[in-house]
């Protein structure tokens, strides 16, 4: 019976027992790949430490309503009284003290601690879901077209290559604030949830394409292998042959294109907060609090360094992460 290479890739390791009399003795540990990618990704001390820094700004941003009620601050709430007669916080480093940990805002006072908490949250939100939506197209148009060939990968070719085409930044320019206006009129409040569909809307419009174009290039060279064949052999539908005989084998480029593009949804989504077609107030976001920032960056250093540091370290866990993962997911590789 032919195995596919899920199936068939398993290492042996020679591991020590003793039998009942406490003589040593040795026998045979088979290990899967998935278990061998965990062996080599604990082993790997950038990926433990990106993936402690990741888990826990994931759970603060999982616990923003928590921490906001613990540190006894909302995100939308003012401290007008904290500020001088030109605006500015009161005290040194932008207003750091003991109630206010990061500082306030200028003009506004709000606690810049408790908003980049929040922006945090929904950073991660809008990252993770655009992942999650275009990580599956891309998935079944590259299986698609990978495995059916002809017609359908030259018609899916085709708007693969209209979508990599389009530029990305114009046509959001040009898209989220019509798309906007055609629900809501020029003087109605957008709710945040609307702004946060459109953005994964925007994101899964262009960058399901690297995807697919990845999982048709596996596809390719997996179609005519003797797994494949044997299941088309005993009658296995078409469903079954692309959904439970190929996507077993493409779960270690995919998780690796998944992690990658996660870092790629944050800072795209703080771009398009900053230029003021994302995320708007009052809902807080990293892309809008370093663009309310820039006109202090000589007066108030503080109110762009907390949000800028944070998301470079974000990002930058990420990538990293996501590079250990590709190395521990390679079974070729020496790590």
């Amino acid at each position: 019976m032919s195995l596919s290479p899920v199936e068939g890739e398993v290492r042996a390791e020679i591991a020590p027992a003793t039998d009942g009399g406490g003589v040593a003795k040795r026998e045979v540990v088979g290990r899967s790949p998935g278990q061998l990618a965990w062996v080599r990704l604990r082993r790997d001390r950038t990926a433990v430490v990106t993936g402690v820094v990741l888990l826990v700004l994931m759970l603060v941003a999982l616990a923003a309503p928590l921490i906001s009620k613990l540190y006894g601050v909302g995100p939308n709430e003012q401290f007008q009284e904290l500020l001088d007669g030109n605006g500015m916080p009161l005290g040194y480093v932008g207003g750091v003290s003991g109630d206010h940990w990061f500082g306030l805002e200028p003009r506004l006072g709000r606690d810049i601690f408790i908003r980049m908490v929040y922006g945090l949250r929904t950073s991660l939100f809008i990252a993770f879901a655009a992942a999650v939506v275009t990580t599956a197209i891309g998935v079944v148009a590259g299986i698609l077209a990978g495995y059916l060939g002809g017609m359908v990968d030259t018609v899916i070719s085709w708007i693969t290559d209209v979508a990599l085409a389009l530029p990305f930044l114009i046509f959001a320019l040009a898209v989220v604030p019509t798309v906007a206006l055609r629900f809501y009129g020029p003087r109605e409040e957008v709710p945040p949830w609307f702004q946060v569909a459109v953005l994964i809307g925007v994101f899964a419009a262009f960058s399901w394409t690297s995807t697919a174009r990845l999982v048709r290039g596996q596809v390719v060279s997996l179609r005519e292998r003797e797994f494949v064949e044997a299941a088309r052999a005993s009658g296995a539908g078409l469903g079954h042959i692309m959904f439970r005989q190929l996507l077993p084998n493409l779960w270690a480029p995919i998780l690796v294109a998944f992690s990658l593009a996660v870092p790629q949804y944050i800072t795209g989504e703080a771009a398009l907060s900053f230029l003021g077609i994302g995320i708007l107030e009052p809902t807080a976001d990293f892309g809008r609090m370093i663009f309310q920032s820039i006109p202090y960056l000589q007066t108030d250093p503080a109110y762009v360094f907390f949000p800028g540091i944070t998301i470079f370290a974000l990002v930058l866990a990420f990538n990293l992460f996501g590079d250990s993962l590709r190395d521990a997911l390679d079974p070729k590789s020496s790590r």
